[in-house]
């Protein structure tokens, strides 16, 4: 086989499995990322005293939405530019508030409190978790694409002794 099959035009992974690997990542690293926060600042990550887990869940569910399709749109590009991974991050991070303000309400929390505690999810050490954790999987899938490595070989396996 001497090209790539799905005429992504490039010798990296095809777009669509890019932005699968990328956002199983994010998801994971900002996971990974807010409990590690909530744990080092003794903090929880979203405030509310009367509300569940449903803003969270809504707002990392709204913020995968977000870098999911605004990732596959920057690889459509040709050649896609790392600077597509900032764009991803404040996709990511714009929608993560969002939602947490749209789970917030969901949960019956008052709009006051809910907006309060979104602001709070944001301006924290929180909202940077999400934006980090967007630009560096949003940098990872880019580079996937973008990548024209084969797969390693070793030196015996070279087809010029057959």
């Amino acid at each position: 086989m001497t090209g790539p099959s799905d005429g992504h035009g490039g010798g990296g992974l095809a777009p669509r499995f890019a932005v699968v690997f990328a956002v199983i990542s994010f998801v994971a690293l900002v996971i990974c990322g807010l409990g590690i926060t909530s744990l080092l600042l003794d903090a929880d990550v979203i405030s509310t005293p009367e509300s569940s887990q449903i803003p969270g869940i809504v707002g990392l569910i709204t913020a995968m939405a977000a870098f999911a399709v605004v990732l596959a749109l920057a690889l459509r590009a040709q050649h896609p530019s790392f600077w597509s991974a900032a764009i991803v991050a404040v996709a990511a991070y714009l929608f993560y508030g969002g939602g947490v303000l749209i789970g917030a309400l969901i949960a019956g929390v008052a709009p006051a409190a809910a907006v309060a505690a979104t602001g709070r999810s944001l301006v924290s050490w929180f909202g940077v978790v999400v934006a980090v954790a967007a630009a560096v999987c949003a940098w990872g899938g880019i580079a996937l694409v973008r990548t024209r490595a084969g797969r390693p070989r070793w030196r015996w396996e070279s087809d010029e002794d057959e």
